[in-house]
């Protein structure tokens, strides 16, 4: 098992982990539903790598930047490190080492 695919299920699993801490502090569905959404798919993509899929590492770089660049708008308007901040680093942190599976 490579990091790639150990980094999209670990941001899936902690994007429908934050849906659920967002909804229970602040009622917050949109929380639920796009955390749920999104970490399933992150974690379905690391299923697909694991299976030899390709496509499951392009997804899971796609799903990624487009969390990381939403938790980065998030972080400019609110200024709080939590939640924002600490997905924006980890996802960084996914996102680099999934294209870095891609170039290896």
């Amino acid at each position: 098992m490579n990091l790639s695919i150990i980094a999209a299920f670990s941001y899936g699993v902690l994007a429908i982990i934050g849906g659920i801490i967002g909804y229970i502090q602040a009622n917050s569905q949109v929380s639920l539903f796009s955390g749920g959404i999104s970490g399933l798919l992150l974690i379905f993509t690391a299923y697909l790598q694991l299976q030899g899929q390709i496509l499951g590492l392009f997804l899971a770089v796609f799903i990624t930047a487009i969390l990381v660049v939403f938790f980065a708008f998030r972080l400019a308007k609110t200024r709080k490190f939590m939640p924002a901040g600490l997905m924006t680093i980890l996802g960084m942190l996914a996102l680099t080492l999934m294209v870095n599976q891609i170039f290896a």
